[in-house]
């Protein structure tokens, strides 16, 4: 059960492993596009590609739907970026529903942990396999891999190595639980009264927007923490009070004292465009001004003062 890219590379792994996968299931084709044509999940189109059994129900307490799962007999049920299932679905296998979730549990529940340990300042991440229960992001957990944030990185990055680490660890565990090999661990156990839990939830625009009140390291962070997407953005005022609004992908901290109120533009016109923070100035690399493509600044630049 799964829907987008995150999810087709556990899939792949378990078609080319040779495992018995007798369904699929994924979100109903959504309208997308400026036509709003009908667009398939990634995960259904890579089903199709293998001719594999395919359900998209648009409710999950359907009765149609769920006489159509029981007749896969499934023993187990793996869930990988979908949506939260009902107990009768999740407990009909009898091996039972184990979900992949792309952050170290008990850390990170929610919908967006890869953007929220980036924006945090993290050093390291990882992926979780764990039983799925009644509270999301709760169950008993299978196993754990780790790996460390790097400080190139950007959500898209991490992604990709998590979702190839994840993919593994989804073989793991299938592969151990039809061998007896696994010994769950509650999540209450790892919790200890100085462990601060910190949540993903759903990120939506405003969430994306900057806050220039905040260090730079906070900034930088924040920026590569929705970098390529869904990117981070701002409302700009240049010194001839001239509002402009980009998303911004790519910055440098620049750790210099100043007297500016945050959020002021600097730049020479010609190389560089800084943003005045509380303990610098955050220099933009690269940006997409509203409206318009994505461009390194220099370029932005000479299009911006050349009108």
């Amino acid at each position: 059960m799964g829907t987008p890219e995150f999810a087709v590379e556990s899939l792949r792994a378990l078609v080319e492993g040779s495992y018995n996968v007798v369904g699929v299931i994924t979100t109903p084709d959504k309208p997308a596009g400026r036509g709003y044509k009908l667009q398939a999940s990634p995960v259904k189109e890579y089903a199709l590609s293998q001719n594999l059994p395919l359900l998209q129900p648009e409710k999950l307490k359907d009765p149609v739907f769920l006489e159509a799962l029981k007749a896969w007999n499934a023993d187990l049920q793996i869930v990988v970026a979908f949506r939260m299932l009902p107990e009768v679905v999740w407990n009909m296998p009898r091996w039972g529903t184990f979900n992949l979730h792309a952050s170290l549990l008990p850390q990170y529940r929610g919908a967006a942990p890869i953007p929220w340990a980036i924006i945090n300042g993290e050093t390291e991440t990882g992926v979780t396999t764990f039983f799925l229960t009644h509270e999301i992001d709760t169950g008993q957990i299978i196993y754990r891999e780790k790996i460390p944030i790097e400080a190139t990185d950007n959500v898209g990055t991490v992604h990709d190595k998590l979702m190839h680490l994840g993919a593994k660890l989804v073989l793991k565990t299938v592969d151990d639980l039809f061998s007896n090999g696994v010994k769950p661990v509650s999540q209450e156990e790892l919790i200890s009264a100085e462990l601060e839990l910190k949540p993903a939830p759903k990120i939506f625009k405003e969430t994306c927007r900057i806050d220039w009140n905040k260090t730079i390291e906070e900034i930088h962070d924040f920026v590569r923490g929705l970098s390529p997407y869904p990117g981070a953005w701002s409302e700009l005022t240049t010194d001839t009070g001239e509002i402009l609004s980009f998303k911004i992908f790519e910055t440098e901290k620049m750790d210099q004292t100043h007297a500016l109120p945050t959020g002021v533009i600097v730049s020479d016109g010609k190389k560089f465009m800084d943003v005045s923070a509380k303990n610098g100035f955050i220099r933009l690399k690269n940006i997409q001004q509203s409206g318009k493509k994505r461009m390194m600044i220099e370029e932005f630049l000479r299009g911006y003062f050349k009108a």
